[in-house]
């Protein structure tokens, strides 16, 4: 995942990519330099260096990171389970090794955390004070306010639905910022090679964070086109396929600053109608080009995985 770094190669970019999918497949499992630098095929010492500047973010302290939002994600959404096995489900040894990460991060013990938040709905945000001190609360998200949407009739265009497979051609991103110059150098990259001369072009955007967890400069997004079938690519553009799933699907036509109230929306239809939110990544399916509409709005298809 990338941000706009034009002094990167697209060839670091994509090795650094690599490395991120195995800590992200492997939060359970021992990662040292060592062990991440050779999915990347580089030496532990440039390695380092490189995935500091893709980033923005030291190895160990963006391992550290997403182990500790995946954790407080269970803690939030899934107050049955354990917390010592939270713990070992994202590779720390102990609870009070899990305790002191943690507390690190968030200012709270994970029991603390999972006693202040009281809907699974919440949005964390963290606050750093002069002495650089954090702490954490949690704001009220349209979910845990029903009465904001009173009057939407969030039905009118959602319905679950059996997704195909898709194989898709993909620049990672890292921020919620510039994500329309990853989009720009998908396109220049796929022009070429004729795959926008079809009717039926697709663009996707795939959210690897959630929101409700993770800032926005650290938000991992991946800007896809939809191919007919795997490919081979190039430079900073990797293949990815996405499976078969069950999904809620919402039908949209709506301006930029709506995307975040609308998939609000989409989780109160959720879980009114008792989906449970599966373990897949959520991803959006742009069905035009917003610049090109006579109001600027785009035209999409929301979809939540859900089992």
């Amino acid at each position: 995942m990338t941000r706009s770094f034009p002094m990167v190669k697209p060839d670091c970019r994509k090795r650094v990519n690599q490395a991120i999918q195995h800590i992200d497949s492997n939060l359970d499992q021992e990662l040292s330099l060592a062990t991440v630098s050779k999915t990347a095929c580089y030496s532990p010492f440039h390695f380092h260096r490189v995935f500091s500047v893709v980033t923005q973010e030291p190895l160990n302290a963006y391992i550290n990171r997403r182990r500790v939002e995946k954790a407080a994600s269970v803690l939030m959404r899934q107050k049955q389970v354990p917390i010592t096995e939270i713990a070992f489900a994202y590779g720390f040894n102990s609870n009070s090794s899990f305790t002191r990460a943690f507390k690190k991060f968030y200012g709270l013990s994970p029991v603390h955390f999972r006693n202040a938040c009281s809907s699974r709905f919440s949005k964390v945000k963290k606050i750093y004070s002069k002495n650089g001190q954090v702490s954490v609360v949690f704001e009220q998200d349209i979910c845990s306010n029903l009465q904001l949407i009173k009057g939407v009739n969030v039905n009118a265009n959602i319905e679950v639905k059996e997704m195909p497979t898709m194989h898709l051609a993909c620049i990672n991103h890292i921020g919620h910022d510039y994500i329309d110059d990853a989009f720009s150098r998908l396109l220049a990259w796929a022009e070429p090679k004729g795959l926008l001369n079809k009717p039926d072009v697709k663009m996707l955007t795939i959210f690897h964070d959630s929101f409700k967890i993770t800032a926005p400069d650290k938000i991992r997004i991946s800007a896809c086109l939809l191919v007919d079938q795997p490919l081979a690519t190039e430079s900073e553009v990797s293949l990815i396929t996405l499976a078969k799933s069950k999904c809620v699907v919402g039908y949209f036509e709506i301006p930029g600053d709506e995307f975040a109230s609308t998939w609000s929306k989409l989780f109160v239809w959720l879980n009114k109608q008792g989906y449970q939110v599966a373990g897949q990544n959520c991803f959006q399916i742009h069905h035009n080009n917003y610049r090109t509409h006579p109001e600027n709005k785009f035209i999409v298809d929301l979809c939540i995985p859900v089992r």
